[in-house]
């Protein structure tokens, strides 16, 4: 870790890290983290929205990040599609606060972890985040490629 991933003590018990967003990847990324840490999402993209979704990665898989984020769409969702995600924050362009969309940023569960982000490539953010709120799932708005397409993944794992 450098200086920008080591866990910042937030003075209740609790440790953050902030995960930083750009077009596309994911920065900041530590390898591991210990439980009870959460995670915060800052965006440095000037134009683009992003999203931090959060699955824990079944312990049976064996695959890097890169290697599941290549096959068909079906065998990605039948592998992540077990339970919902542990975390989804959402942030606008250019912010340092972030959108909580799913859970508190809190991972407590020791294990292997994939960060993604699903925000088509050029959406209008705000035309995304009003789609969203009528939504149960992804909205369905114009925009390119998801950005995970692009590249924009991380793992990392929660230490026991």
């Amino acid at each position: 870790m450098d200086a920008t991933t080591t866990p910042i003590d937030t003075g209740a018990g609790e440790t953050s890290v902030t995960i930083v967003a750009s077009d596309y990847s994911f920065g900041d990324v530590p390898a591991s983290i210990a439980p009870g840490t959460r995670l915060a999402l800052k965006n440095s993209s000037p134009d683009e929205l992003h999203e931090m979704v959060v699955v824990r990665i079944p312990d049976a898989e064996t695959r890097s990040i890169a290697e599941l984020m290549a096959l068909p769409e079906a065998e990605v969702d039948a592998i992540f599609g077990s339970g919902p995600p542990a975390i989804v924050q959402l942030s606008m362009p250019g912010s340092d606060e972030f959108i909580p969309a799913l859970g508190d940023g809190t991972l407590t569960e020791p294990g292997r972890y994939a960060m993604v982000c699903f925000i088509p490539q050029g959406v209008d953010p705000q035309a995304y985040l009003d789609a969203s709120s009528s939504s149960d799932g992804p909205p369905d708005v114009p925009g390119g490629p998801p950005h995970a397409l692009l590249g924009m993944y991380a793992e990392f794992t929660v230490g026991e």
